[in-house]
């Protein structure tokens, strides 16, 4: 599970790490274990007995199933985790190298690369809970072993990039893959389940045809690198806080974004210098949560559980400073 992550901070480069690794780990998932989404979150969390730990709660025949299967997600996970960090120390980290040091990069890119380690932290930390629990662990040992798992894999990026010239480890960085990890986490502890959901949109610019070295030439790496185009959302599952019996569709849901544009260099002096002026941008919108689509397929509930990481094209309506509010018919 670690490999989509780190090849993505690898391609990527400007340090959005983990763009669809919940879909990696979400493979798996469905009908093997995973917690079932209560339809009616209001009432008291209550833990599938599929995932506790006492022994009474699984077939006797089970036991060995699940043994194999936490054998084979934590080989897999720490042979994948051990290739891919030695490939980048031998194959991308090749250049010069100078002692450990720190930059800050806080002010740069309106902040949205922390944004993305956020995210990808988050859904990382998502998808291994969940991985954890169809591996038979208890609920209370998936959560806390789960949920730092994406701190885990992305922080380590930081070590390499330290020790880069044109680089440095950040510790703005390191803080949001923790916030996304903990912010997995203190849903899990409270709900037993994910009731506000950080997603991510992308559209094209033509801000990256500016510096296609750095926002990218192609369109996979215009995805990863310009920041112009990405949106990040907090998307809310209202349902779950209103009371029993309440006729909110819980696969409709608010969704708050925010995103930035002007950016072709790193920081504002540059980008002003240039006659550029970067600037914020706020999103009121909406969002299916693809999770809540009643389906008995196996394969559908796998597909929505990877694809519920993306915020879908919706009507929304912007703020930013420069142009004041806005509407958009149809906002990727």
């Amino acid at each position: 599970m670690a490999l989509v992550s780190l090849v993505l901070n690898l391609i990527g480069r400007q340090r959005l790490a983990g763009l669809a690794v919940s879909g990696a780990l979400a493979l798996p998932l469905t009908g093997l274990g995973q917690a079932p989404l209560r339809t009616d979150s209001a009432a008291a969390p209550q833990v599938p007995t599929a995932l506790t730990s006492s022994p009474g709660n699984f077939p006797a025949d089970s036991a060995a199933r699940r043994k194999r299967r936490l054998r084979l997600l934590v080989g897999g996970s720490v042979l994948g985790y051990g290739t891919v960090y030695a490939g980048l120390a031998t194959s991308w980290y090749t250049g010069a190298r100078v002692p450990l040091h720190w930059f800050n990069d806080l002010p740069e890119w309106q902040q949205l690369d922390k944004c993305g380690h956020f995210w990808g932290a988050f859904q990382e930390s998502r998808g291994a809970v969940d991985m954890l629990r169809w591996a038979g662990l208890s609920e209370k040992k998936a959560i806390w072993y789960g949920s730092f798992v994406g701190f885990a894999l992305q922080s380590p990026i930081e070590y390499f990039d330290g020790q880069d010239p044109e680089y440095g480890a950040s510790a703005t960085d390191l803080a949001a893959n923790f916030l996304g990890s903990a912010g997995l986490l203190a849903q899990q502890l409270a709900w037993h389940d994910v009731r506000i959901m950080p997603k991510w949109s992308f559209h094209l610019t033509s801000y990256a045809k500016m510096r296609p070295n750095v926002l990218g030439s192609t369109v996979p790496e215009r995805l990863l690198k310009d920041y112009n185009g990405q949106t990040y959302w907090l998307c809310a599952d209202v349902g779950a806080f209103l009371k029993p019996g309440n006729r909110w569709p819980r696969w409709l849901q608010p969704a708050f974004g925010y995103g930035g544009q002007d950016m072709v260099y790193n920081d504002d002096g540059t980008n002003a210098a240039r006659g550029l002026r970067p600037y914020r941008q706020f999103y009121l919108s909406l969002d299916v949560d693809l999770r809540r689509i009643p389906t008995h397929s196996v394969l559908l509930k796998r597909v929505f559980y990877t694809l519920s990481i993306f915020h879908l094209p919706a009507p929304a309506l912007e703020y930013n400073p420069r142009n004041g509010f806005g509407f958009h018919g149809l906002y990727m």
